[in-house]
């Protein structure tokens, strides 16, 4: 979850955000994710209430909305579907970022972010519940289901990060064969530059149920890759990721074509296990200050949209919207995406 937005604006161009098509008048929304059933989209997004005063606190008090749409531009808004559990429990302080697959029974699965109060919200874990009609979800058994291997991944310790990072699962079929696999936001042990040890987490299962993590399909460039979301197009695989202008790496700076931004970004390989690669040339969707945080794309009538949630209002205020779907290109003979 933690999209570790910077809020304070700076003397850099205003990037303001078009027509929110997603807003809650007393709420701040920020990551989200989508799930589509039949002509239906549901989205499920982070939210907080506004009375909370500062939009940094939206973190530490949230809960999941739900809506849905047919065009995802019109928004059916269905209210609270996810919290955290009753104390004492693992997920008992945040249930933060996730994603939600149907499985061939029918049965839709949601594994989710979770920290507890015992440790400050400060080691994150993977959790699993699931849900017949993509709004009422139980949690299976406690509900945790993926914890952290120190041998392969970064265990929390007193530095820049707000804990240990095991987060925004995203889990799809397994192109290989019958069962699943999962990314998720993490950082590896090692490297001497803290910014160049941003992971994409790997695990698989057979049945949704057991997880076996694995060692990280991606690592370095970045001291976090937020929120990833994985698809392919034809012989091409795209992972996106979300992250701030400051948590780019040293090497990953001198050579970029621009200077630091905040946004959405992707990395490409020729298979699911990679390797994989920062994609070349411009940020995909970049600003500074931050303009659009968290994206997703979204394949539908034959072309490519990005979604993201909105940073700043006109005043230069937090907006926490989601704003329309933006056109995205893509060059057939490179695989690059771009902005229309």
């Amino acid at each position: 979850m933690f999209a570790t937005v910077p809020l304070a604006l700076n003397s850099g161009e205003r990037h303001y955000p078009e027509a929110s098509m997603l807003a809650i008048k007393d709420k701040w929304i920020w990551d989200f994710w989508l799930a589509e059933d039949g002509a239906k989209w549901h989205i499920f997004f982070l939210q907080a209430d506004k009375s909370l005063g500062d939009p940094e606190l939206r973190h530490w008090n949230a809960t999941y909305g739900h809506a849905t749409s047919s065009d995802l531009v019109n928004w059916t808004h269905l209210g609270t579907c996810f919290r955290p559990a009753p104390a004492p429990a693992w997920d008992d302080k945040t249930t933060w970022t996730g994603s939600v697959i149907k499985h061939d029974a029918g049965l839709w699965h949601l594994f989710y972010t979770g920290t507890s109060k015992a440790e400050d919200g400060r080691k994150q874990r993977i959790g699993h519940a699931t849900s017949t009609d993509l709004h009422n979800w139980s949690r299976v058994g406690t509900g945790l289901v993926l914890d952290i291997n120190t041998k392969l991944y970064e265990e929390y310790h007193n530095g820049p990060w707000d804990g240990r990072a095991m987060r925004d699962p995203w889990v799809m079929r397994d192109p290989d064969g019958k069962g699943w696999i999962m990314y998720f936001t993490a950082r590896v042990p090692h490297g001497a530059e803290m910014n160049a040890r941003g992971a994409i987490g790997f695990a698989r299962s057979d049945d949704l149920n057991s997880w076996r993590l694995e060692k990280p399909v991606f690592a370095g460039a970045f001291g976090q890759l937020e929120v990833p979301q994985v698809f392919n197009i034809g012989d091409d695989w795209y992972c996106l990721f979300c992250n701030a202008g400051e948590h780019w790496s040293k090497a990953y700076a001198a050579g970029a074509p621009t200077k630091p931004v905040t946004g959405t970004h992707y990395l490409m390989a020729k298979s699911h296990r990679g390797p994989w690669r920062v994609a070349p040339g411009p940020y995909l969707d970049g600003a500074d200050p931050c303009r659009r945080y968290a994206g997703k794309i979204v394949q539908r009538n034959g072309g490519l949209e990005l979604m993201g949630f909105d940073c700043w209002d006109a005043n230069g205020v937090f907006a926490g919207t989601v704003g329309a779907p933006a056109r995205v290109l893509r060059d057939e003979k490179s695989g690059l995406l771009r902005l229309a």
